[in-house]
């Protein structure tokens, strides 16, 4: 299997293993030592797989969808983004809902021990939406506090805090400057690795 492929699988593994609460699979594709940023969570990717299932057994569950990412290798390190939407099917002021989250997750891998490893794992929000699971249905939610939310998660934040979960300030398509300096980053960390 080529390097490209088998990173990859390697990213599509790990989100299928969170998906499916294979907690060991997951445990085996990220480095304990990861650096993992996303809406709900800021830690380690040990720290991220305790959470992750700690946040199922409270039946907080998301599933992810992923369009084929795209992967650039250079000698031990790799570069994926892979688009994302992100299901969950949740309940807000007693009412059920479906939120659809769109990002973009940004993999920095490295081959370790002869096996590749997820190091880092951030994502970048485009927008989303919420809707009532049961059509006629009226969510409550509080028109101003939508507006000074940001409009690349304000739907993800608004569920996710009120599930309990702290969203902090977040990579999203509506503030471009920070998503560039990420990218940037993400390029230099790529191309320092030398063959």
């Amino acid at each position: 299997m080529d390097e490209v492929t088998e990173v990859t699988q390697l990213i599509l593994h790990e989100r299928q293993a969170r998906d499916r609460g294979w907690w060991q699979a997951m445990r085996e594709r990220l480095a304990p030592d990861a650096a993992v940023r996303l809406s709900w969570f800021r830690g380690t990717g040990a720290e991220f797989v305790t959470e992750s299932e700690e946040m199922a057994a409270r039946g907080d569950n998301a599933t992810h969808h992923l369009c084929p990412p795209v992967v650039d290798v250079h000698g031990t390190r790799a570069l994926a983004e892979a688009p994302a939407t992100i299901h969950i099917r949740s309940e807000l002021g007693g009412v059920p809902v479906d939120l659809t989250s769109h990002a973009r997750l940004l993999y920095r891998a490295e081959r370790r021990s002869g096996r590749w490893v997820i190091t880092s794992l951030d994502a970048v929000y485009e927008h989303d939406t919420l809707l009532p699971a049961v059509p006629g249905t009226t969510i409550d939610i509080d028109p101003d506090a939508l507006r000074q939310a940001r409009p690349s998660y304000r739907m993800l934040a608004r569920l996710l805090n009120a599930r309990g979960y702290r969203v902090d300030d977040l990579y999203g398509d509506d503030r471009p400057e920070p998503v560039q300096r990420l990218y940037r980053s993400l390029s230099a960390w790529l191309t320092a690795s030398g063959r």
